[in-house]
């Protein structure tokens, strides 16, 4: 397996970066921060870290689902990254799943979620410094309209 590479250019004269990944070089990912130290014209780092969890947590849970042979209709996800000031970092991470199914279960998700913490990349990296709380949600929804099919 091969390394992850990616890169972030300045493209102003305060914080305002453009990253881009070497799997994905066409699609730029603009990072800034608030005023008056950037613009406000992208992402704060925090942020970006949120929507990495909130992706890769959301891939593995959707993916165990998947092998579990579940059908989701509809799902959803928040992370809310609650901040610490000196020094400026996440403590705890409150991440929330909602999901539209026929058969998924309460027992299913506890399982998928555990399982999640383990092998999940980005909450690996994260575990060891910050508190991840999670929740779900079920709602039961008819057959039809299932993603993957």
């Amino acid at each position: 397996m091969s390394n992850l590479v990616v890169k972030v250019k300045r493209t102003d004269n305060k914080v305002h970066f453009e990253s881009i990944s070497h799997t994905n070089p066409s699609m730029e990912i603009p990072f800034d921060y608030a005023p008056p130290l950037g613009n406000g014209h992208g992402f704060a780092g925090l942020e970006i870290l949120l929507i990495s969890f909130a992706g890769c947590v959301s891939t593995t849970v959707v993916f165990l689902l998947g092998r579990l042979g579940k059908r989701i209709s509809s799902y959803t996800a928040s992370a809310e990254g609650i901040r610490s000031e000196h020094p400026l970092t996440l403590k705890e991470i409150r991440f929330h799943i909602c999901i539209e199914s026929e058969d998924v279960t309460g027992a299913d998700m506890e399982n998928v979620i555990k399982q999640a913490e383990a092998i999940s990349p980005v909450w690996l990296a994260v575990k060891s410094n910050i508190i991840v709380e999670t929740t779900f949600e079920l709602r039961k929804v008819r057959q039809e309209g299932f993603i993957g099919e």
